[in-house]
């Protein structure tokens, strides 16, 4: 089974806004926290609290964020992704002020709600970068942190890997910037604007913002179920004609209600299925599936490419493709 992310037009306008915008002098420049390339094999699942009030919204003024959310949130997109191993770099230089390890790679619950009390963070690293500059770095792999405290980093030094560690529900690398005590939106250090981008940003080179989109694709033989699909372990590699059922599924970040998936899937002799579903509210993480029973005789044998899109508006803002080979 072979998938590969294509991005839609709104997508293709977000990778637009992302140019680099530069910081100001005495500011800090960062570079990215994760060793993966954005928009293929990780995304921005969340970002600062940008809403003074209560509720909650990201620089964009759109929902990727929640209550209070501190930092900037680096996701990979299975439990296999990260057992495989994603570091975790040093956004800029600097010295490690202090770090944890030790703690258990594991999803948050009510159960373990004592146990990480007062280190949500998990396993992490802390960085003085001078002039009041600070990040830190939270839910690394229990066991994988490389440096020490009091050790000078430069940037891109890798500092450890991302894990499930401290209060999460996903692997990630959460890096929060600071300066001078104060939390900062690297995205908008100077305050947020619903019309207009950021004057400036404290990135070197601007991570383009996805206002959500398929994480993966595949191909099963039922309905998979959400652990597996978060885990990496739904999709067959292949099937035969045999096969009780061919079931197409996306993974998806940043619905939104209202938003539309379409599932497609097209065999060697036409169209196999295709089918539409609407949100009916805004999500932070979600799949869907859809597909059809073994028809008489079997699956003809050949080639499947399926394709799962995300539409917001009547416009594609991602879609993530699926093949597989019939024999």
């Amino acid at each position: 089974m072979k998938h590969r992310k294509i991005f839609g037009g709104a997508a293709f306008a977000a990778l637009l806004f992302g140019l680099s915008v530069p910081a100001l002098a005495g500011d800090i420049v960062l570079g990215l926290p994760i060793d993966c390339t954005l928009g293929e094999t990780c995304h921005i699942q969340q970002y600062v609290d940008d809403d003074p009030g209560a509720g909650a919204q990201d620089f964009r003024c759109g929902p990727l964020s929640y209550e209070g959310h501190k930092g900037t949130d680096f996701a990979l997109p299975s439990l296999a992704a990260m057992q495989a191993g994603v570091d975790v770099l040093a956004a800029a230089p600097g010295r490690v002020k202090a770090l944890r390890d030790g703690m258990p790679d594991r999803l948050a619950s009510e159960a373990t709600a004592g146990q990480i009390a007062g280190r949500e963070c998990g396993n992490g690293v802390l960085i003085d970068h001078g002039d009041g500059w600070e990040t830190q770095y939270c839910h690394m792999k229990s066991g994988s942190i490389t440096v020490r405290e009091g050790q000078q980093v430069a940037e891109r030094d890798i500092l450890g890997q991302v894990g499930l560690s401290g209060r999460t529900q996903f692997p990630h690398v959460h890096l929060t910037v600071r300066h001078d005590g104060a939390v900062i939106d690297p995205f908008a250090p100077d305050g947020t604007s619903c019309t207009t981008p950021p004057a400036h940003d404290l990135w070197r080179h601007t991570p383009a913002y996805q206002p959500g989109g398929l994480i993966a694709a595949g191909f099963a033989t039922r309905v998979p179920s959400y652990d597996a699909v978060k885990a990496g372990t739904a999709a067959a590699t292949a099937l035969d004609t045999r096969a009780p059922a061919l079931v197409l599924y996306g993974y998806a970040f940043g619905g939104r209600q209202g938003d539309v998936i379409e599932i497609t899937i097209n065999g060697p002799n036409g169209q196999v299925i295709t089918h539409s579903e609407g949100l009916k509210k805004t999500q932070a993480q979600l799949f869907t599936a859809a597909g059809k029973r073994q028809p008489p005789g079997g699956w003809p044998k050949g080639h499947y490419v399926g394709i799962v899109s995300l539409l917001r508006g009547g416009q594609e803002i991602d879609r993530e493709r699926a093949e597989i080979g019939i024999e």
